[in-house]
Order: C-alpha cells, then structure tokens, then sequence
C-alpha cells in the first residue's frame, strides 16, 4: 500500500472531510488521518488581474494524491470556468511536487453532455478529460457519466477512467427506505410500482430499475425544438399497462432546469397514479429548476425527489423543496478511495445493483 493524501480544491473541501472521515473508521487507516488528511494541501491564489496560482502547501514527493473537485455548483459558490481552471492549475502544481501518482475524483462532470460534434463545435468533455491527462492527471474517477460512449474519449495508455454507477446507490436507498422487505417487494413493489424514462434515450436508466425491483417500464418519447434549447414540443407515454394507483419513479442521470421532468408529469398526472416521484443522481438545479419543482408539489402532482450530493445541495434548498431526500456519496466515495489504495479489485463497485443482492431484514 502506497502512502497517499486526499485533497480538494476550494469547490470540495467539505465533501472530501467527509470521505477522510470515513477512511478514518476504515481498520486500515484507523488512527492515520494524520498521514492521509490533506484538506489544507492547496492553496489558491487569485490575483487583481483575474489570474490564480496554485500552491502545495507539503511535500507529496512520491505519494498518490487524490484531488476531489466539482465544476457544478459547489460549496464555495465558484463559477463553473473558475472552479475548471483551478482544477488544471492544482494538477500542474501537484505534478511539479513529484506524486507517485495524480487521481482526480470528479463526483459530477459538468462538461458531460457536451461529448459529441452535431456541428462545427467544440466537445466540452474532451477538451476536459485531455487537459487533465495532459497535465499529469493518471486517473480520473466519477459517478455516473451522462453517456456510457463517453468512456472512449479517455487512452487508457495515459490516463484511467472509472466511472461508478451511482445509480446503485440510489437502488439501495430506495429499498432500505421505501421497500424494506422482500415480501413488500415480491407482492407490492412488483405490482404497483412503474418505473419512468424522462426521454427515449434514457430508457436504459429506467430500465435498469424496473428489471432490477421487477416493476413496470414506461417509456417516454420526448419531441424537442430543434432550433431552442431547453424546450419540448411534446411527450408520448409508452406502455402497455394501466397507471392508474400506480407509485411512478421517473428515472434520471440528472435533473437539470427541470423542464424535462416538469413536462413528463403533467402528462403523467391525468393517467391517474397514485403518486409520481423523481429519482436521480447528479442535482443541477439549473434556475428555474427549483421554482418548477416546488410548484409540481405544491399542485400535488411530486410527492417526492431523491438525489444524491455529488452536487452540493445547500442548506436553504430542503425549504425550498421539502420533499427533496439526499443521498450521501461520501461514503462509496471512501471505499473507493480504499479500493484503489490497497490494490483491491474494482469489480463490486462497478457491478449494477441487482435484486438478487437484496436480503431481508
């Protein structure tokens, strides 16, 4: 096992004293946070010009250094372009200090959707994952890319990606919540639960969680404006089944402005379930997301969104939306962190979350 540090930049300080205090009840660290906890490794110098520099504060000669970081809306209140080129400069200067090895945690890739040319235009998520790597960044680690086609951007000769499907996170929170029992799964669950893609391309997503409580899939075809972005001209529901009394989970990688879901169900609504939730792994919120979500609830149409903190959701959005339930990541996050530390295989983590793993309490 190779010395290490965990760091941050200024956009993830809170979230990595999360993860290195679950490292610290780890038997293998216990009593060694002192050799591991770096939240005061970087600092970051912004000057009157706008410009910044990034100084490490200790020496990482030789260790591997782990630098969480998040480029969405963020603890520190940092716009997205600052919190990237922090990031570039932290690696820059890590990789100066002679680290064994860089590994850079992004829970959330900001730059996720942009992964494909329709025009003359740059790709966001390329552009990203090559100044990482071309920095000294040897590997780089995320929770739940927004296309699975995204991995191939990635030469796994320089740099290592490892992309955790965050959605099993969320699979095991709604069973330790909500389900509880395999008798309430086999005879409730099974029955009158529906599972809901917000567009044709996220049916994989739904799917996943309909086959993996064995639950209905409902599929929604979403037609979009070509010529404005963020808006939809109309939505299709595709199923075979009635809805009616049926508890609806509407299946996302992200909830972003909302319009998506905002749309999805209010056509939904009329077919007459017996409530319509959210479920969802990264929380944008991109404004106005939160005022079209409380008036969802507020109309009786949400009952409730699940979402995970690889975004940071702070303090005064739970009185904004009160039915909003977070998940921690922070501890994945750690195991992970001791996976790759101690040279253990990665293959659980990777695995989806079945079912089958369910045991009854």
């Amino acid at each position: 096992m190779n010395d290490f540090v965990v760091c941050a930049t200024r956009s993830m300080k809170q979230y990595a004293a999360r993860v290195i205090a679950h490292l610290a009840e780890c038997p293998d660290f216990a009593g060694k946070t002192e050799r591991f906890d770096g939240t005061g490794l970087l600092h970051t110098e912004c000057f009157a010009n706008g410009e910044m520099e990034v100084v490490v504060n200790d020496s990482v000669r030789g260790k591997d250094v782990i630098i969480f970081t998040s480029s969405a809306r963020n603890e520190a209140g940092l716009d997205v372009e600052e919190t990237k080129i922090e990031l570039y400069h932290a690696v820059d200067a890590i990789k100066r200090s002679q680290p064994a090895k860089i590994i850079v945690f992004e829970p959330f890739v900001s730059c996720s959707r942009s992964d494909r040319t329709t025009r003359r235009n740059s790709i966001g998520l390329w552009v990203h994952i090559k100044t990482l790597a071309s920095l000294g960044a040897q590997h780089i680690i995320t929770y739940q890319l927004h296309s699975d086609k995204s991995k191939s951007m990635v030469d796994p000769t320089i740099c290592a990606l490892d992309d955790i499907a965050a959605l099993s996170l969320l699979k095991q929170y709604l069973y330790d919540t909500y389900i509880q029992s395999l008798d309430r799964l086999e005879n409730e669950v099974r029955s009158w639960w529906g599972f809901c893609s917000v567009d044709a391309g996220g049916e994989k997503l739904a799917r996943r969680f309909a086959n993996g409580f064995g639950a209905s899939l409902i599929i929604a075809h979403k037609q979009r404006d070509p010529l404005l972005a963020n808006t939809i001209e109309s939505i299709n529901i595709l199923t075979a089944e009635p809805l009616e009394g049926k508890t609806l989970w509407i299946v996302d990688d992200m909830i972003d402005t909302a319009g998506s879901v905002e749309s999805l169900i209010r056509a939904l609504a009329p077919l007459g379930p017996k409530e319509i939730n959210i479920i969802a792994v990264h929380a944008l919120f991109s404004p106005p997301a939160a005022q079209r979500l409380a008036a969802l609830a507020q109309d009786g149409l949400l009952k409730r969104i699940i979402v995970t903190d690889t975004v940071c959701c702070p303090a005064g959005l739970s009185d904004q939306l009160p039915c909003i339930e977070i998940v921690s990541s922070t501890e994945l996050s750690a195991q992970i962190i001791k996976t790759i530390i101690t040279k253990a295989s990665m293959g659980k983590l990777l695995l989806p979350f079945e079912t089958s793993y369910f045991k009854p309490n």
